[in-house]
């Protein structure tokens, strides 16, 4: 396998998350709130037998302190894909950034943004260097 179809590869859970996505939006249209377009993914991707988690939880911590402070993160698919699902009117730079603090505390590979709320449904995938910690946007080849 070349490097440019071992990419390909990698990428292709995030494909079917999108699709299945897309398929959630046309269904549902934008109106409702992100835990009904989060069941219905959910749903959907387990048909497609992919192992989903939903509202997974995650503590905060100060060096070794856990703090009173709480997240969850929306969809965890297999073990390397955080889906930060939206139900807004547009994405803004604030969305991003909580995704890339749930990908930067749990040092998990691959982030995507889904928002349900607009006309068109939106998804950005984002990588995150395992050697680095830096975040960019999956580049398509």
């Amino acid at each position: 396998m070349d490097l440019i179809q071992e990419y390909n590869a990698r990428l292709e859970p995030m494909r079917v998350i999108t699709g299945e996505a897309m398929r959630v939006h046309r269904k549902y249209k934008p109106g409702l709130v992100e835990s009904a377009y989060e069941a219905a993914l959910k749903y959907l991707l387990e048909l497609k037998g992919m192992t989903v988690q939903r509202q997974v939880f995650l503590p905060l911590y100060w060096d070794d302190v856990r703090l009173d402070q709480d997240y969850r993160i929306d969809l965890l698919v297999g073990d390397n894909i955080i889906c930060e699902l939206k139900a807004v009117g547009y994405v803004d730079a604030s969305h991003i950034k909580q995704l890339w603090s749930y990908m930067n505390i749990t040092h998990t590979e691959y982030g995507m943004l889904i928002n349900f709320g607009s006309k068109s449904l939106y998804s950005e995938w984002f990588h995150r260097d395992p050697t680095t910690g830096e975040i960019e946007k999956v580049k398509l080849m």
